[in-house]
């Protein structure tokens, strides 16, 4: 049995490159919009959710507060399509993943702490805990739905990893 605690850093651009995207307007240059009333911030992810005839998909995942330390029990990826979040107030979440492959490897497992005003989107493939909200909220949930196997789920129960945060 392994026995790991993780404890997520702060995410950034360049650690979280690997996994996926961030959703953000730092460091973005925006285009004027409706007479200068707005700005708008194009392109901030890579969607990727047309695989085997697939289809991008918006949804709210109504997320419950969970509580720390917690056991992480299972992962899961979604080969054929990214994943992205959202949340629609201000706040602070976590993720908790690993690089592509057949199964999670548990040592090069990872935990951000993404800081309010950011949302972040999976690449496809990515091994991730589900959603980990620090408060009971909504999240805007990009992802895909359509055809094949998309949800594939690695049994963490007998290892013994614990997230502090």
């Amino acid at each position: 049995m392994i026995e790991k605690i993780f404890k997520p850093e702060k995410i950034s651009k360049e650690n979280f490159a690997k996994y996926g995207d961030l959703i953000s307007t730092n460091n973005v240059k925006p285009i004027d919009i409706n007479s200068g009333y707005a700005k708008r911030f194009d392109d901030l992810a890579n969607i990727n959710t047309l695989k085997d005839q697939g289809k991008t998909i918006v949804s709210i995942f109504s997320a419950l507060k969970r509580n720390f330390p917690m056991k992480i029990d299972m992962m899961e990826k979604h080969p054929l399509g990214s994943q992205a979040f959202i949340p629609m107030k201000e706040t602070t979440f976590l993720a908790f993943v690993a690089p592509q492959n057949n199964k999670p490897e548990i040592e090069k497992i990872e935990s951000f702490i993404i800081s309010p005003g950011i949302g972040i989107n999976y690449k496809p493939g990515i091994w991730h805990f589900p959603l980990i909200s620090t408060e009971n909220m909504n999240f805007l949930v990009v992802d895909r739905q359509g055809p094949g196997n998309n949800l594939v789920i690695e049994n963490l129960e007998k290892e013994k990893i614990i997230l502090e945060y």
